[in-house]
């Protein structure tokens, strides 16, 4: 990944976030900001002029779920129905499940915190851009918790941890701590795709759809601090 320049869009009202955003993503996430818009409307607008040209459209827009005028909920569905291409992480102040998962509904690849540390901006472009939705470790628990009552998915028991090799066991605890594919893959000194095979065995051998079900798995068995 190291090789690849992501390009970026950056939507956010405020020109000071889009500033701290560009510096960050371009110093730590081999990310080159190539557009920005202060609303919904212009980053609509911007896309749509460069329609004709594919190779110039982001591969990855971070937008302001709550902004003035057509709001991040109606962005969202405005992009992915003329660029379906282009991934889509949220950020926003609003934490509410309901508020997350209609996000995620409409077609979103990612939601973010904007109470989160910083670096973990950096890790959901990451995570988004090789494919995976990203929900912020923050957030997670309190979203599947609310999907498990409402769907009474049945999640693991105690005895899951007994189902997995030792470098799975580790490598769950990873990813239910919020850490991407390619962060496995660095720690462990193996490749990205030799790390994405364990996390689809856990996923098959658990029975679980995601990272946040790995991560609500981990803090009901005690396996990970819930603070």
């Amino acid at each position: 990944m190291s090789d690849i320049r992501w390009r970026i869009m950056l939507v956010d009202d405020h020109a000071i976030v889009r500033a701290g955003f560009r510096l960050l993503l371009e110093s730590a996430a081999q990310a080159e900001v190539i557009a920005e818009a202060d609303s919904g409307e212009q980053a609509i607008a911007w896309l749509d002029a460069h329609a004709g040209q594919p190779s110039q459209l982001p591969d990855l827009i971070v937008l302001d779920v709550a902004m003035p005028g057509m709001g991040g909920h109606a962005a969202l569905r405005a992009i992915k129905a003329c660029h379906p291409q282009c991934r889509v992480l949220g950020f926003s102040a609003h934490e509410e499940p309901s508020h997350i998962r209609q996000f995620l509904q409409g077609g979103g690849d990612g939601y973010l915190c904007k109470r989160s540390a910083p670096e973990l901006l950096v890790q959901a472009v990451r995570a988004v851009l090789q494919g995976q939705r990203y929900v912020d470790p923050l957030l997670a628990p309190q979203l599947v918790q609310e999907d498990v009552a409402a769907h009474r998915t049945a999640l693991p028991g105690a005895d899951a941890r007994s189902l997995l090799s030792p470098r799975e066991f580790e490598v769950f605890l990873a990813l239910a701590a919020g850490d991407t594919v390619q962060d496995v893959a660095e720690r462990l000194h193996v490749s990205a795709s030799t790390a994405g095979t364990h996390l689809y065995n856990i996923k098959q051998k658990l029975g679980l759809r995601n990272q946040a079900e790995m991560t609500l798995l981990a803090i009901r068995q005690g396996w990970l601090d819930a603070t």
